[in-house]
């Protein structure tokens, strides 16, 4: 049975129909908005069904043709048979990557923080650096980019810099950029020329909704204190600045800007998103040690990308992919071309891993 015809395949197409005559028949309120996602989600996949059993149909006609004893039409069958194999080929690889178990918060928005790791000075330049490379990939793709909070350095750049970021998909584009990058180069206070290795850690947490995550009152401590500013001196005479602690997981989240009210709603959305991406690890972790090979541990203790400024060159330790493409790379313009093999060799693995579960 080919996968075309398969029950799994069945369904999807009556679940697809079945939506959309409870679309046409008007429905309203909250349930168009949640029939109306279902049909976006499901949209796709349904086009790639359709396609593919199109050609098998088309094919088995061809293969007809080609017993059909008249020479002139078996000559045409064959020309037109190996396009068709070839195509439902493609498709079949399509669908297989459309059946792959979507990560439930691929549609999320983001919070985004990069912090100075080591290297001194030239680590919070290069943080700037990666924020912008964030920030300009994020306008080239239609997102939305909000400064959550940050943390200059005294020469330029940022000690820490948090970063809110929206739009359709951004989860799902920005999830593998979760480690530590590096980069190489000469700092312009170098006399020598020597080149100089420094290191940021970038972290890409899904934002939560408030069913993702139970947060308790009695869990929670709230602490207001002066912010100050750079140097120690203080920058307002109220106590503004906002410490949320969670305490059950130790988790501390600082927001020292002038409102005290803003402060408050984006250090809870960052503890939020801290719980629900904690969350989501623990069950990744479980998941790995269940199953050799499955990916998705989030550990983002390892280097994952070199930033070669001499030589021009950016490479991803993950899937040994180098480019000497810097320039546009750190300008945000080519980032997409890292994050697409990124994404592929993730769903590569998925389908090597759904075919060994098949045959087992």
């Amino acid at each position: 049975m080919s996968l075309s015809d398969s029950p799994q395949i069945d369904k999807i197409l009556q679940r697809f129909d079945a939506i959309e005559a409870e679309l046409g028949s008007g429905v309203v309120g909250d349930d168009f908005v949640r029939l109306s996602k279902e049909y976006a989600e499901l949209e796709a996949t349904v086009s790639v069904i359709r396609s593919l059993r199109s050609t098998v149909e088309e094919l088995s006609g061809v293969e007809e043709m080609m017993r059909s004893g008249d020479a002139e039409m078996e000559e045409l069958a064959r020309a037109e048979h190996d396009g068709l194999k070839q195509s439902l080929e493609t498709l079949e690889h399509d669908l297989r990557l459309q059946l792959l178990p979507k990560d439930a918060a691929d549609q999320r928005d983001v919070i985004l923080e990069i912090r100075a790791g080591t290297g001194g000075d030239e680590a919070a330049l290069f943080v700037g650096d990666l924020f912008r490379m964030y920030q300009r990939h994020a306008s080239l793709h239609g997102w939305k980019v909000e400064i959550m909070s940050a943390s200059e350095a005294e020469h330029g750049g940022y000690k820490e810099i948090i970063a809110s970021i929206s739009g359709a998909g951004v989860y799902a584009k920005l999830k593998f950029e979760s480690g530590v990058h590096r980069v190489q180069r000469v700092p312009e206070t170098e006399a020598q020329g020597r080149i100089h290795t420094s290191a940021a850690t970038v972290a890409v947490l899904p934002e939560a909704e408030e069913v993702d995550v139970e947060v308790r009152n009695e869990d929670i401590r709230i602490d207001t204190m002066r912010a100050s500013g750079a140097g120690g001196q203080h920058v307002n005479t109220t106590d503004s600045a906002v410490r949320i602690t969670h305490v059950p997981s130790g988790i501390v989240v600082v927001r020292a800007e002038k409102s005290q009210h803003q402060n408050r709603a984006s250090a809870m959305k960052e503890l939020l998103a801290r719980l629900y991406d904690m969350e989501r690890t623990r069950v990744d972790q479980e998941r790995s040690d269940a199953r050799k090979g499955q990916v998705g541990s989030g550990d983002r203790s390892e280097r994952i990308r070199t930033y070669n400024y001499p030589q021009g060159r950016v490479s991803d330790h993950r899937i040994n992919l180098t480019l000497y493409k810097l320039d546009t790379i750190i300008a945000g313009e080519g980032l997409d071309e890292i994050i697409d093999a990124l994404v592929a060799d993730h769903q590569a693995t998925l389908l090597a891993a759904d075919g060994d579960e098949y045959a087992a």
